[in-house]
């Protein structure tokens, strides 16, 4: 079976770091998942930080098209939902995701693997990330109350066994801003209809309203889901990073479709409070399928 890559279920990190990056040309795909493999034994934890690399798809599919999931395509156009709601498409050909138990170990892994991979990328986009309170957004709330424990999840959102990508992950990574000051002028009860939980205890409201954020992305109805969710940003600006990985890219692309009123004409009612800035897919693969690329033992 596949190795996935460890860092998608490493829980309990209190610092991030996620870099989007643009291959360079003339570097190749294959060589950009080359560089990739040799910066790290993706299999454990290297120098005290996790990582998580994830590709476009089409990048991919190009290095390794036989390992490659059919039907994943990079986030290449806004989604435009009802009353002129937009989640914008910013994709980007490489993420790395750093995550460590203190930011100056993922601050030094990030200056380090930023100048390995710069013959053939180059940085686009950085957020810098932490825990809040263990498992809070910085809207107050559980965030992840639907994962499953790390005993099922693996199952659930890894290409099975005999699929093309195999112990790889669909990711979807997006960058949400809060409108800070509106969010807080709501009472408690007014921020719970808007969630569809109870903020104290993450208790699913029983008349959640049609818009509420647990109606909009039921994973019962849309497929099961793993977010590792992280805040980032300061006092004066401040958001989520969304951080959800599937086995397949259809529940992903169906949420963010019934997030902005496009399924049934409801939009997500924590949309008025949140707006998104960025917006990739990648393709997750196995630590298997990257170390086929990597640079031979020179023992």
């Amino acid at each position: 079976m596949a190795v996935p890559q460890t860092g998608i279920f490493a829980l309990g990190n209190l610092a991030h770091t996620y870099l989007e990056l643009d291959r360079r040309e003339p570097a190749t795909a294959s060589a950009l998942v080359a560089a990739v493999a040799d910066l790290s034994e993706p299999r454990t934890t290297m120098g005290g930080v996790n990582l998580v690399a994830g590709f476009r798809p089409e990048v991919w599919r190009a290095a390794a098209p036989d390992r490659s999931p059919v039907a994943v395509h990079g986030f290449d156009d806004d989604v435009v939902g009802i009353e002129g709601f937009t989640m914008p498409a910013t994709q980007r050909d490489l993420v790395l995701w750093i995550a460590g138990g203190s930011y100056d170990v993922v601050f030094d892994a990030a200056i380090g693997m930023i100048a390995a991979l710069a013959d053939v990328a180059v940085l686009v986009e950085e957020t810098v990330s932490w825990s809040y309170h263990r498992d809070l957004d910085l809207t107050g709330f559980v965030d992840g109350t639907e994962n499953h424990s790390l005993l099922v999840a693996p199952q659930e959102v890894l290409v099975p066994a005999g699929s093309p990508g195999a112990g790889g992950s669909v990711l979807l990574l997006q960058k949400w801003v809060h409108d800070a000051p509106a969010w807080t002028a709501l009472g408690q009860e007014q921020q719970e209809r808007v969630i569809g939980r109870t903020k104290a205890g993450s208790v699913e409201l029983d008349d959640k309203p049609e818009s509420s954020h647990v109606a909009r992305t039921d994973q019962e109805e849309f497929g099961q889901i793993f977010r590792r969710n992280t805040p980032y940003g300061r006092v004066t600006e401040h958001g989520t990073m969304f951080v959800g990985f599937s086995a397949e890219q259809g529940p992903l692309a169906t949420m963010l479709d019934s997030m902005a009123g496009l399924t049934n004409g409801v939009r997500d009612a924590l949309t008025r409070y949140t707006t998104a800035l960025t917006g990739g897919y990648y393709f997750v693969p196995s630590a298997d399928d990257i170390l086929v690329f990597a640079s031979p033992d020179e023992d």
